[in-house]
């Protein structure tokens, strides 16, 4: 197996010394400008939203192997991230058209593939919702959609991030009843898009199970879906089907609960090769930017931000190099 030499790059880039993505993400958009303007109550500017990215950036990046940012409001604080951090950029429009069925993807109208390396991004990172049970129509839709993208991204000899969210029409996500069934949409989307035809590089994916349904784990919420067997046995499946070097995303859940995860992951001794973790790391500061102002919330980062990505990368030991997946002991073996 041999890499291109920019997709190498840009691997190398993303990754730490080790080989592993201990990557920050600041790429939430729509539902972040909802959160400060709630916490605030009032608008929220583009200058604000800027301005939060960039404290983010600055103060959390010494601690990161890269940083996940958007090139709406994400561009100056891609300027102030430290040296050994590397760049990922988002390329969908945030969220979705909740009347239209099935989730559909879009890409953002002025940007390309070309532009985002131009504008600096080591990587190029993608969010899809995907139901692998949802009508062929939707998801032959979603299948073009992310293959133009594979080839966009090997026409620009650049890595490309696959981020997949599960999602049932109609279910609540959050519910038992939908938590019962995720590990099944998560390893048929992974064994899915880990497919030749994509183009994918390294899968983004959710963990395969809600560990507040997990009996035995401080994450426990009462209402039993799996036990801890249960779970380690979803995360073994998950990674079997991934195919290709995978990452966790935080997917929203608090510093305590995702380190936890992490946990599991490795006592059930998956080869992830990091993650990619956003608000697990800052969310807690919006109501200190809203209420407080930017001097406060840089406060905040220094100490509770900084803590919490500590907390991540301390549940990063096990994590595996992103090229061992290719059977080689370095990325160099890689090279074309």
């Amino acid at each position: 197996m041999k890499i291109t030499p920019g997709k190498l790059s840009g691997m190398k880039a993303v990754s730490n010394d080790r080989g592993v993505i201990a990557a920050a993400a600041m790429d939430q958009r729509g539902s972040l400008k909802k959160a400060l303007a709630k916490e605030r109550g009032a608008d929220v500017s583009d200058k604000d939203l800027e301005e939060f990215k960039s404290l983010v950036t600055e103060v959390l990046t010494p601690h990161a192997s890269a940083i996940l940012l958007d090139p709406e409001w994400g561009l100056p604080a891609s300027k102030r991230r430290a040296k050994n951090a590397g760049l990922l950029m988002a390329y969908e429009k945030t969220g979705y058209d909740a009347q239209t069925p099935g989730r559909l993807p879009d890409l953002l109208d002025e940007w390309s593939v070309r532009r985002l390396k131009a504008a600096g991004a080591d990587s190029i990172k993608i969010l899809l919702y995907y139901a692998p049970d949802d009508p062929k129509s939707i998801n032959e839709h979603k299948h073009a959609w992310v293959e133009r993208i594979g080839d966009e991204c090997r026409a620009n000899d650049i890595p490309f991030f696959l981020e997949l969210i599960g999602y049932e029409e109609g279910a609540d996500e959050k519910g038992s009843g939908y938590a019962a069934k995720k590990p099944d949409i998560v390893i048929r989307s992974m064994k899915e898009f880990a497919q030749d035809r994509y183009g994918v590089d390294v899968l983004k994916v959710e963990v395969p199970v809600n560990m507040k349904y997990v009996e035995g784990t401080r994450a426990f919420g009462g209402t039993k879906a799996y036990t801890k067997k249960d779970a380690a046995d979803a995360f073994k499946r998950a990674a079997d089907a991934a195919g290709k070097p995978f990452i966790y995303l935080s997917a929203g859940v608090s510093n305590a609960e995702f380190t936890e995860t992490l946990e599991l992951a490795s006592d059930a001794n998956v080869p992830f090769s990091g993650v990619l973790c956003g608000r697990a790391t800052w969310k807690d500061g919006i109501p200190v930017y809203g209420k407080q102002g930017a001097s406060a919330f840089r406060q905040w980062l220094e100490n509770e931000g900084v803590k919490n990505i500590d907390n991540v990368n301390a549940r990063l030991q096990t994590a595996r190099p992103w090229y061992s997946f290719y059977g080689v002991k370095s990325a160099d073996e890689l090279a074309r």
